[in-house]
């Protein structure tokens, strides 16, 4: 299950995001890693070149990667488009487009990982399903970037075609709640209880798998190892429900006064995103980092 990614030449797109910072820093130590993003934030660029990395300002819009080399043993695609507006064909563009220019570009790969999200299964009415990776896709209302579960499931397709048209592995990694040090929905949650804001979420209890940035980290290799022609597709998640009520009850014990969560409905969502492991437990293992732990780490880690 442990399976370690040593002496490699590494691609990480969007490598100064909050899921894909940790894992760039953390393949960084023993291997040679290559960043690639729009880099728009000459900050974060020197950030991602402060870990050893070799960084690339690439556009997966336009398909323009620059003088981007091809030979990557292995790639993590995380960089996405979550745009706040209806622009379907911009989103299409860079997240499903864009992954079949690069995915082509770096054709001749051991493997390639390409992050997807819970926000592609189809909202189930029962707020305790667990989803699969064999439930229905579609229809989800993704509220914070409207087009975004349909331009994943756009990318799940063209990711598909690419494992089997360039016989490149392929791993599509169903992401559920990540979060760490360096954010995730319950980061945003903690930051507006220190404020004294209302967390609004859209049922009670509104339940996910969050899965900690460490092992994040220690489960990337293993599930490029699981790579396959046709893709491998796999829920990406913590093995412990937890509620957002449950977290900012933990968030009040912590900060010692009371944190309120309006309950909203938002149509065409999913009421809960619970994740079925099987299999990604048969891949990597069980995950390490119990959930109120990495939430009092995260707490302190961002005052």
């Amino acid at each position: 299950m442990a399976t370690m990614l040593t002496d490699e030449k590494i691609l990480i797109t969007g490598p100064a995001g909050q899921i894909a910072e940790p894992l760039t820093r953390y393949l960084a130590k023993d291997n040679e890693v290559w960043g690639a993003a729009r880099f728009s934030d000459a900050a974060a660029r020197a950030r991602i070149d402060g870990y050893g990395v070799t960084t690339r300002s690439v556009d997966l819009a336009t398909g323009k990667l620059g003088d981007l080399p091809d030979d990557f043993t292995y790639v993590l695609h995380l960089a996405a488009d979550q745009s706040n507006d209806l622009d379907y064909d911009r989103s299409l563009r860079v997240n499903a487009e864009g992954t079949g220019l690069l995915l082509q570009h770096c054709r001749k790969a051991k493997a390639a990982l390409v992050m997807s999200t819970f926000s592609v299964y189809r909202p189930n009415p029962d707020p305790g399903h667990r989803y699969a990776e064999t439930d229905p896709l579609g229809e989800v209302n993704a509220v914070h970037a409207p087009t975004y579960s349909v331009s994943k499931i756009g990318q799940e397709a063209v990711a598909r075609f690419c494992a089997r048209a360039f016989d490149l592995r392929v791993t599509i990694a169903r992401m559920n709640a990540s979060y760490g040090d360096n954010g995730g929905l319950p980061a945003i949650h903690l930051a507006l209880a220190r404020a004294g804001e209302p967390v609004v979420t859209r049922w009670d209890p509104c339940t996910y798998s969050p899965i900690h940035e460490d092992d994040i980290c220690a489960q990337a290799g293993p599930l490029l190892e699981a790579a396959s022609t046709p893709a491998t597709i796999v829920n990406w998640a913590g093995d412990e429900p937890v509620s957002v009520q449950e977290w900012c009850a933990e968030f009040a014990a912590l900060l010692g006064h009371p944190v309120k969560v309006d309950v909203r409905e938002f149509p065409g969502t999913q009421p809960s995103a619970i994740s079925d492991n099987t299999k990604r437990l048969s891949i990597t293992g069980p995950c390490t980092v119990p959930w109120r732990e990495g939430l009092h780490r995260m707490f302190t880690a961002r005052p």
